[in-house]
């Protein structure tokens, strides 16, 4: 058979194209348009440029123009191909395409081509479009759509070009900011270093015509407000300078709004815009300083330019403000502020000329009432301050009666008209000179209130603090104010009225401790007391006791008692040593004739309590034993070995040493064994005091004289202690031997004197085989013991077998 022809397969033929001018539209299509609606609508929705722009039919076109249209299409897809580099779709996120042949293709993405690359080739197929489709059908693009490219192309491009010049903007405005940041720092130093010679010329003008430039106080103001802190710092110091040349003595009153409107002269109007501009400037001044009192870093110099100002000028005007910063902060936990406005107090209190005494009494009385707020619980130094006040005796002496006889009425009445009376009332009357009855009132106030917080301290001192309205301990410790209490009580108790004396010795008996009412039961309020603070409490009552001798008659017998039974619950380290020696000096020292056996008493108590501390305790103990010894004759008998010396007539008591009362201690009954001990103290001085008592006399017509107290032998040992280094009992021996002599010889107890090696060497061996033979006879003798109990039980047992 012949092959059979195959047939070519030819594209359909296009229908004729007909112009559009041609087209005729019946009145039956268009009626079948509208009614078929739903079927034909979607041709109004068709996107003719689209459709016109993907065209892939020419028409009028020749079959091999048309192929070798077909082949440059081919081409650029293929171009297009290879240089958009297709990347294959993972088959979990895209269904593969089977083909007709049976194979399977999976889909593939290409990357993203370049934008100018693509709207190039765009361009490129536009134009071969048109170069083809002169006038053989083909879809041309319009000059509308041409622009909108070209604008989308140039919109592109000026957005990459932007984001490049945004980039080196932003680094042009980090570098304008940097510099910008220094500049200003440069400027700010200069700003500050002219202010600061700024101020300088200011205060130089000021201080030079205080008048003339009185309106340069506010640009220091200022500057103060506007510099940095240390310009603020340096102008607040050179305005205290300044304020405190130019302010006067006294206050400055401001015209009342009638003087205001009186005419008056230039130099009155001067001095008036002078005053009330000073005035003003210092208002401020101080306004500043009290609103940099409440910052840190402002502190210390706020609070030391206040205290200048309050302590040069205690008259002038807002001294109140003044003095409630100062009194508000002697407290402080700050120890430069408080020292500072402690001894700005102290300094008002000593110097009260400069204001008459007005500014001491508003400083008490806001001490009490501080005291008083506080409940007590002060740094020490806010009331030790009461210590530098000053009174005058004299002024509590009642005022001697004036004549009042005709002569003498006569004789002042002629005398008020004379020319010197005259001179001395303008005097006194232009001067600052007070009146006696001002004084008198003044110093009544203030003694009023200095002994109302003195008691209102001791009141809340027998107390225990778990009682003190559930307060807790404050950082200043359980009772900080009663030990200055204690010593303002000390120092002021000779103006003490005697209304309050009774009263003051029974809070100082229960305080020291316990209450001996024999109405009421027993109560110890000095159990949350340290040792200092009950021997403060007897010293105190003591000095009470001695200022008003004339006026009392206290027995003191219990604060005796409790001196007796401190002694041996005083611990070195823990309590004051000085404060038990001033006990010993003031109770036991002080010209004071004692009971003979609470003498004895407290002679054994201080003999025994030398041997238990240290060299200080002990040095001060014995001065004050010598001094009982040496005044009260009979006592001198505990030197002699026989119980009471056989001296004292009658029988002897018991020697109680833990007794509670010295009077009934029975002290006679022994002897003062313990200076032997202390004569080998390892301090020389402190045996050298033990040898001296021991060798004292019974020599009745001897007068005492005491040239060291206890309060000034403590001391000197305290600091003898410091450098002292006890000396070794042996000396180290001498290798070095002397030609013949084969001996060494060692000193014995730096005397000087030499022992023989060899003779010690034997005492000891004898001593050590003494001792020896005496523990083998002990050995010995239990083994025979033993044996003889062993025979005894063997012959019982014989005894029974026989039977």
């Amino acid at each position: 058979m012949g092959k059979k022809k195959q047939k070519v397969m030819l594209p359909p033929e296009l229908p004729p194209d007909v112009p559009e001018d041609e087209i005729e539209v019946s009145d039956e299509d268009l009626d079948f348009v509208n009614r078929n609606k739903e079927y034909a609508g979607f041709v109004s929705k068709l996107d003719t440029q689209s459709i016109t722009r993907h065209v892939n039919r020419v028409a009028d076109v020749k079959e091999d123009a048309l192929e070798s249209l077909y082949e440059k299409r081919s081409r650029k897809k293929s171009l297009a191909a290879t240089e958009n580099i297709q990347h294959e779709v993972d088959p979990v996120d895209a269904l593969p395409v089977k083909t007709l042949d049976g194979q399977v293709y999976y889909r593939t993405a290409p990357k993203g081509p370049n934008k100018f690359q693509s709207a190039r080739d765009e361009d490129e197929t536009v134009g071969e479009n048109e170069d083809v489709g002169k006038d053989n059908g083909v879809v041309k693009l319009t000059k509308a759509e041409k622009r909108a490219k070209f604008k989308k192309l140039r919109k592109e491009a000026k957005k990459q070009g932007k984001e490049v010049v945004e980039a080196e903007e932003v680094e042009q405005n980090s570098q304008a900011e940097v510099l910008a940041e220094v500049e200003k720092d440069i400027s700010a130093e200069e700003a500050n270093e002219k202010r600061k010679f700024r101020l300088a010329e200011i205060g130089t003008a000021m201080l030079t015509d205080p008048e003339g430039n009185i309106k340069s106080l506010k640009e220091m103001l200022q500057i103060c407000k506007d510099g940095d802190q240390t310009t603020s710092m340096l102008g607040l110091k050179s305005l205290l300078a300044v304020f405190k040349d130019i302010i006067p003595g006294t206050r400055i009153r401001l015209p009342t709004e009638k003087e205001l409107a009186m005419v008056v002269s230039k130099e009155v109007k001067k001095t008036r815009f002078y005053e009330s501009t000073l005035l003003t400037a210092y208002k401020a001044y101080l306004q500043k300083l009290m609103a940099l009192e409440k910052v840190p870093s402002f502190r210390r110099v706020a609070i030391r330019c206040i205290c200048t100002l309050l302590e040069a000028n205690p008259r002038f005007n807002f001294r109140e403000n003044l003095l409630g910063v100062v009194i508000s902060n002697i407290s402080s936990t700050d120890d430069v502020i408080r020292k500072v406005c402690c001894n700005t107090i102290k300094s008002l209190f000593t110097n009260e000329g400069k204001h008459g005494g007005e500014v001491t009494v508003e400083s008490v009385q806001q001490i009490a009432n501080l005291v008083k707020d506080h409940d007590c619980n002060l740094h020490p130094d806010s009331v030790e301050v009461f210590l530098s006040l000053s009174f005058d005796e004299d002024l509590r002496k009642p005022e001697v009666a004036k004549p009042n006889h005709a002569y003498a009425n006569r004789h002042i009445n002629l005398s008020l008209t004379s020319p010197t009376y005259m001179v001395k009332a303008e005097f006194m009357a232009a001067s600052f000179a007070q009146d006696a009855m001002e004084k008198r009132q003044i110093q009544s106030d203030t003694l009023s209130s200095v002994f109302q917080t003195y008691f209102r301290i001791l009141k809340h001192a027998m107390r225990p603090r778990s009682e003190a309205n559930g307060l807790p301990v404050g950082p200043f410790g359980e009772h900080p104010l009663l030990a200055p209490c204690l010593n303002g009580i000390g120092k002021f108790s000779h103006l003490i009225d005697l209304d309050f004396m009774a009263d003051l010795m029974n809070y100082l008996r229960r305080l020291a401790g316990g209450s001996i009412d024999a109405n009421r039961p027993s109560e110890n309020f000095s159990s949350h007391l340290t040792v200092s603070e009950r021997l403060r409490c007897c010293i105190v009552a003591f000095k009470v006791m001695k200022n008003n001798l004339d006026a009392l008659n206290v027995d003191l017998q219990d604060f005796f008692i409790q001196l007796y039974n401190l002694i041996l619950e005083y611990r070195p380290g823990r309590d004051q040593g000085e404060v038990l020696a001033e006990a010993m000096k003031v109770m036991l020292c002080d010209d004071r004739q004692h009971d003979m056996q609470r003498a004895a008493a407290f002679i054994k108590r201080l003999a025994s309590f030398s041997l238990c501390f240290g060299a200080s305790e002990s040095m001060a103990a014995l001065v004050t034993l010598k001094h009982l010894l040496q005044k009260n004759v009979k006592c001198r008998d505990l030197l002699e070995n026989d119980a009471g010396g056989g001296s004292l007539s009658g029988s002897i008591a018991k020697y109680q040493p833990y007794a509670s009362d010295p009077s009934l201690s029975g002290a006679f009954a022994t002897v003062l064994w313990e200076l032997t001990l202390l004569s080998k103290h390892y301090h020389p001085s402190v045996s050298t005091m033990a040898s001296g008592i021991s060798t004292i006399t019974n020599a009745h017509d001897q007068v005492y004289r005491s040239n060291v107290s206890p309060q000034q032998a403590f001391i000197e040992m305290s600091l003898d202690n410091e450098t002292f280094t006890p000396k070794s009992g042996q000396k180290q021996p001498n290798n070095k031997r002397k030609k013949g002599n084969k001996t060494p010889l060692l000193a014995a107890g730096g005397t000087g004197e030499a022992v023989d090696e060899a003779a010690v060497r034997a005492k000891l061996s004898e001593h050590f085989l003494l001792v020896h033979e005496m523990e083998e006879n002990g050995r010995l003798r239990r083994e025979l013991e033993r044996t003889k109990s062993a025979l005894h039980l063997y012959k019982e047992y014989k005894k029974q077998r026989t039977k």
